[in-house]
């Protein structure tokens, strides 16, 4: 693996039984294992990698309110919460910090627009605070120019990518679950019509409950049981550069690029939306409900290779349950980097703030965003099988809302008071057009 990962060691031997199968140890699949055990269900955590080692490690680490979709915004504000209450049950350092997001323009349309949205977020209690030209240079010092304007998110913060997933798993084992890595699910069995089983590569677990959080690779787990789940998902490209540079902001965001200080005072650098589009089998069958997302975000797109069509997430093949699966072939999905974009992302970065002029590159990596029409996730019961729960199509909005997302899906399978509404999330809304309902970032 190019982008950094703590490593955990778990328990290779498959139970017979569990209240709750979760397949696919990301953020969203971590959290979801450990408010379930929690809550004193027996749990499996299943992966077939490593915990954390897909997009959940390969991100800004940007746990924020600022910005959010209206859809996703209870979410996000539960989530702060969730960040320092799972750190302190689990006693591991998560590297979440409220240090604050900083976002700053020359543009006045982008600057009206977040005073739009300040206006609705201010309603719903959030703490976003608009800066005035004289504001916004003094909070931007570390970049040497004067801006027009800027956003402040003072109760907003970062986790560390590296760590979180990998921790939050140590959090199940501590309530009782089971984590187990280098194991692939291959798929469900059922009974009646509902879930009775998870079949491994390893084995067969009998259950009645069952959580996909496979990120990247929903779709074409869904697609074995004949369920179609519209996901695309384009490849982003990020680097580090190693500790050095003094004086920056610990999480800024403008047009040019974006930074974020890492946990071992490295920073991370990328540019806001930019990625490659990998041509899929998956994305080409599901074009026609992305229509309105490409319509709107084309031009942060750059074409891509077959990296993706090779790796074989996306893949509309059925395969066997007793023999080797695209999962066992690729159990890391750990795509080059585009170097044209790395190369730009650090030329930017570079002109933009001078204290990283003479600091050097510490790693590069790149990683798939898995998107859903609107860019909402999925978070649903009701997707087709009784018994099988789809937490998915996160969308590039995933890590810092992940604590949230588990909670949640723990909420729905207790059958507790939900942390959240979440009729929003329903799969069944992308049977209508999806046309003016695309989420704005």
């Amino acid at each position: 693996m190019t982008a950094p990962l703590l490593h955990i060691e778990t328990q290779s031997e498959l139970p017979e039984t569990a209240d709750c199968v979760v397949i696919g140890a990301g953020i969203v699949g971590t959290s979801a294992a450990y408010w379930l055990a929690r809550a004193g269900m027996k749990v499996v955590l299943l992966e077939k990698g490593r915990v954390g080692a897909e997009q959940s490690s390969r991100n800004w680490g940007w746990c924020r309110q600022q910005n959010r979709d209206a859809r996703e915004l209870p979410l996000s504000t539960k989530s702060l919460s969730l960040w320092e209450e799972m750190a302190e049950d689990i006693g591991e350092d998560l590297g979440f910090r409220r240090c604050g997001l900083l976002y700053l323009s020359d543009d006045q349309a982008e600057i009206d627009g977040w005073a739009r949205w300040g206006t609705f977020a201010r309603g719903e209690g959030v703490d976003t605070r608009m800066l005035s030209a004289a504001e916004a240079t003094e909070r931007g010092a570390a970049t040497g120019k004067s801006w027009a304007g800027g956003v402040w998110s003072p109760s907003d913060g970062t986790a560390d990518p590296s760590r979180a997933a990998p921790l939050i798993a140590k959090g199940i084992l501590k309530h009782g679950g089971v984590v187990i890595q280098n194991c692939a699910a291959r798929g469900i069995e059922t009974s009646g019509g509902a879930v009775s089983a998870v079949v491994t590569e390893k084995g067969t677990i009998r259950t009645k409950q069952v959580v996909l959080s496979g990120g990247a690779w929903a779709a074409s787990f869904l697609h074995q049981s004949g369920i179609f789940f519209p996901q695309a998902s384009v490849r982003s490209s990020i680097l580090s550069v190693a500790p050095g540079a003094e004086g920056l902001p610990p999480a800024l965001h403008t047009a040019a690029v974006s930074i974020t200080r890492r946990g071992d005072g490295a920073h991370t650098l990328a540019i806001s939306g930019r990625s490659n589009l990998d041509p899929t089998p998956g994305a080409i069958r599901g074009a026609k409900h992305f229509l309105p997302m490409f319509a709107k975000r084309w031009r942060a797109l750059s074409p891509g290779g077959f990296q993706a069509w090779k790796a074989g997430f996306e893949t509309r093949e059925i395969w066997a349950l007793d023999r080797e699966t695209p999962m066992e072939r690729m159990r890391i999905l750990d795509p080059k980097p585009s170097e044209i974009l790395v190369n730009e992302t650090l030329t930017r970065a570079r002109k933009l703030l001078p204290a990283l002029e003479n600091v050097p590159v510490q790693a590069k990596w790149a990683g798939y965003i898995d998107s859903t029409p609107d860019g909402v996730p999925v978070i649903d019961t009701g997707i087709g099988i009784p018994g099988l729960t789809l937490a998915a199509g996160l969308s590039g909005h995933g890590f810092g809302i992940g604590p949230g997302v588990g909670h949640l899906v723990a909420d729905m399978l207790i059958g507790r008071e939900p942390i959240t509404a979440s009729a929003q999330y329903k799969m069944s809304r992308f049977e209508t057009s999806q046309w003016g309902k695309v989420a704005k970032f």
